[in-house]
């Protein structure tokens, strides 16, 4: 699984490989490929391995999806996004300030819809909620506008590519 992990101003892409029981291989950028051996304690204290090196952290996930990282005597502010979610995140957005039909970018089922027709919607608002692989995605506003449809209601199972609702930005003038 490849993720986009942020801290601050700098970002940078981290592939994650299971390769069985609690061992991954990571890889940050192009890096070299590290194997890191990974047990969660109680709470959400987790010891890591890497090499012959041992680390503790402590990973605390916040309400706006953000993590709190403390290894160490260090902390760190992350944001992480998974490319399921990222894709799922910019589904179908039309060009720049034009009509957003959102799609599914996989099948699913719809767990929510959070807006009805002649919702007014900001950029990053919630729209939708999708399960897709057994996670979540929260499907947001790319154009700021009404929604002019909604195609689907909670419980409907989607395929890729179906038309989940619209959004029409504000007409010019």
């Amino acid at each position: 699984m490849n993720y986009e992990v942020s801290h601050g101003s700098e970002s940078w892409r981290v592939s994650v490989k299971d390769v069985g029981g609690s061992v991954y291989e990571v890889t940050v950028d192009d890096g070299e490929t590290v194997r890191v051996d990974v047990a969660k304690t109680p709470r959400t204290i987790y010891s890591l391995l890497i090499g012959s090196r041992q680390f503790e952290a402590s990973v605390d996930e916040r309400p706006d999806g953000t993590f709190d990282v403390h290894v160490g005597t260090s902390a760190f502010d992350l944001a992480v996004i998974d490319e399921r979610r990222k894709a799922l995140a910019g589904a179908a957005a039309g060009p720049a300030g034009g009509i957003q039909e959102l799609r599914a970018q996989m099948p699913g089922k719809i767990v929510k819809v959070l807006v009805e027709p002649g919702a007014e919607v900001a950029v990053g608002d919630s729209l939708v909620i999708v399960e897709a692989m057994k996670m979540e995605n929260e499907l947001l506003a790319e154009v700021a506008g009404s929604v002019t449809a909604v195609h689907v209601a909670e419980g409907d199972t989607v395929e890729t590519d179906e038309l989940l609702l619209v959004v029409e930005p504000p007409a010019a003038g």
